[in-house]
């Protein structure tokens, strides 16, 4: 009996009110809190290092951005931000947003496909306009969903590995997810559009607001020429059928049909504009001036693919934005002969080039040609005197001289009849000084092939497109030229200006305009002079 009462005893006072009560004492005891701490701790410790873990290793989307393949990458940060690389230039840094969500965005190769259909089919530069901003909101999107699912199951690894308790493991994985999610929804609700134009430079670009000018000025035109640009592009077989109706002078047999262009600066439309008038107009050989590209860097080398295209020979001479890669990329194409201090033959044609002795991809050198110092005045009139010392040694005649800045001419007046450049912009044609005992030497400077590029668009009106196709007769002497001009961004209209040289023997009635000499002091350059050729007919 004793025993029995002793046994029910014990089991009351296991089930006891007072035994519970201890039992919750030992619960708050200092080690046991502390354990409750740590454990607390450890979440979170393991959670951070899933966050991570997980957004380093699956925070990247490849994706294409028009006629480029780029990556998107998310890493951790304090501030937030973007950083838009731009290999081998440099980089832009903006203010686009808060949060400790920081992306980076890595422009990459331009993909050949893409970028010649872009050529080929006008109306998809407009789709691509149109696109351009939506694959980027595609490629973030998928870049956050992305993230979080790497974040979520990097979290769940770590924790199982960790704790082996499928409660905390759960825990950890819950808080993993609210912690990402809420970072990615604080960096889109303080996402900031106008941090655009407002962009940090890094490497090569550090000199440029000279990649885009005033980029406030530049990024309000561009909202006001979208619209008139799309309605060019969507009128642009008109476009070319006007070009196509143009009167084409009927030479006499044995003319040799040349196409000058110059300053492209990486317009596609530019490059449809010349296989139109190279079509129409049955040219033999097609001469260019040089600044092709903007920055001579190897993702525009692509930009040249275009010369082949034409099947006819393209004579090249390279101008202060280009490279001497973007000079050899030229030189690859099967149709191209770049000259530099060289002369050759083609078309029936001694041809004899120098390129730009300056690479100056940025704004230093004006466009407009103006505030030519001595030390430039020396260096691009030496230019113009070395390839006047190749001509002079040269066992054929010279019919034309190609340089790139028309400061270059004055050593070339005398050597050859007719001299070729750019630069400037601005298309004109005047006569050098003429030399006691020599020849006249007309010198032609061509505007813009490619309406400026990006720099046309930042005056008030954009740059026009021109170039002009000169014809030449059995004696290898100008007779006739037409300048071809189209509006610049947002403009179809086309103009032709036609002159008939009356006398090939003396060149073109025009004023003669004095070039930059030697000297401490600045002197004009020939595109500070406004002259209008006069039209014969």
């Amino acid at each position: 009996m004793d025993g029995h009462e002793n046994e029910q005893h014990r089991t009351g006072d296991e089930t006891s009110p007072e035994r519970g009560r201890a039992r919750r004492l030992t619960a708050w005891r200092p080690g046991h809190r502390l354990r409750r701490l740590g454990v607390v701790l450890a979440l979170l410790a393991v959670t951070l290092g899933g966050i991570v873990i997980g957004t380093y290793a699956g925070g990247h989307v490849g994706t294409d951005i028009g006629p480029f393949r780029a990556e998107l990458k998310l890493s951790p940060s304090l501030s937030g931000g973007t950083t838009v690389d731009i290999p081998p230039l440099g980089a832009l840094l903006l203010d686009s947003h808060d949060g400790p969500a920081y992306l980076t965005v890595e422009v990459g190769s331009l993909d050949q496909g893409r970028t010649e259909a872009l050529i080929d089919d006008p109306a998809s530069i407009s789709r691509a306009s149109q696109s351009a901003v939506q694959d980027v909101r595609d490629g973030v999107m998928r870049l956050g969903l992305r993230t979080l699912a790497s974040v979520v199951l990097a979290t769940l690894l770590l924790a199982a590995l960790v704790f082996r308790d499928v409660r905390r493991t759960a825990w950890a994985g819950g808080l993993a997810l609210v912690v990402t999610a809420g970072s990615l929804g604080m960096a889109a609700s303080t996402l900031r559009p106008q941090a655009i134009e407002e962009p940090r430079y890094e490497g090569l670009l550090v000199n440029a607001p000279a990649i885009v000018g005033d980029a406030r000025r530049i990024a309000n035109d561009y909202t006001k020429y979208a619209e008139q640009l799309q309605r060019l592009v969507g009128n642009v077989s008109k476009l070319y059928t006007t070009v196509s109706a143009l009167p084409v002078v009927q030479p006499s047999p044995g003319t040799t049909r040349v196409l000058h262009v110059s300053d492209i600066h990486l317009n596609p439309t530019g490059w449809q504009l010349i296989r139109t008038v190279v079509e129409q107009f049955g040219i033999d050989v097609v001469v260019d001036t040089g600044d092709m590209t903007d920055w001579g860097s190897e993702p525009e080398a692509s930009f040249v693919g275009s010369i082949g295209l034409l099947k006819k020979p393209y004579v090249f001479i390279r101008g202060n934005h280009d490279s001497p890669r973007t000079a050899a990329a030229v030189a690859q194409q099967p149709n191209a002969i770049v000259l530099n201090d060289s002369v050759t033959t083609v078309g029936g044609l001694t041809i004899a080039g120098i390129g730009d002795p300056r690479f100056t991809p940025d704004k230093e050198t004006s466009p407009a040609g103006s505030g030519l110092t001595s030390a430039v005045a020396d260096q691009v009139i030496g230019a113009g005197e070395q390839l006047a010392a190749t001509i002079d040694k040269s066992p054929r005649k010279v019919d034309i001289a190609l340089i790139h800045d028309p400061a270059s001419a004055g050593p070339l007046s005398g050597d050859c009849p007719l001299v070729l450049s750019g630069h400037t912009h601005s298309r004109q044609v005047s006569k050098l000084p003429q030399v006691e005992g020599k020849q006249p030497t007309t010198l032609m400077v061509q505007g813009s092939t490619g309406g400026a590029g990006l720099r046309g668009l930042e005056g008030e009106k954009p740059t026009p497109l021109t170039m002009t196709v000169l014809y030449f007769d059995q004696q290898k002497l100008l007779q006739a030229y037409d300048e071809i001009t189209v509006g610049g961004t947002g403009q179809s209209q086309v103009n032709l200006e036609r002159h008939v040289i009356r006398d090939p023997a003396k060149g073109d009635q025009v004023p003669v305009t004095p070039t930059p000499t030697r000297g401490p002091s600045e002197s004009p350059s020939p595109g500070t002079t406004t002259l209008s050729p006069t039209p014969t007919s």
